[in-house]
């Protein structure tokens, strides 16, 4: 998982991914939000995945699959 900060709350505990913008989550406990974190670090890939290939439509473009290793 990338950094994130850390904060307890009155409601449990709340993380900011610091290298994904837009990646926040919440959880009663640190695991419940570390999960969370790394649902909504996913769906901002895959939102900023749709968004890149709206601007894309119709390039001439090479795509090939990049993994990134944390």
């Amino acid at each position: 998982m990338p950094d994130g900060s850390i904060q307890k709350t009155l409601g449990g505990i709340s993380l900011v991914g610091e290298q994904l913008p837009g990646a926040n989550a919440q959880g009663l406990t640190l695991e419940e939000a570390r999960a969370n974190l790394t649902e909504r670090e996913e769906m901002v890939l895959d939102a900023n995945r749709a968004l890149a290939e709206e601007d894309l439509c119709g390039a001439d473009v090479i795509r090939e699959p990049l993994e990134i290793f944390v």
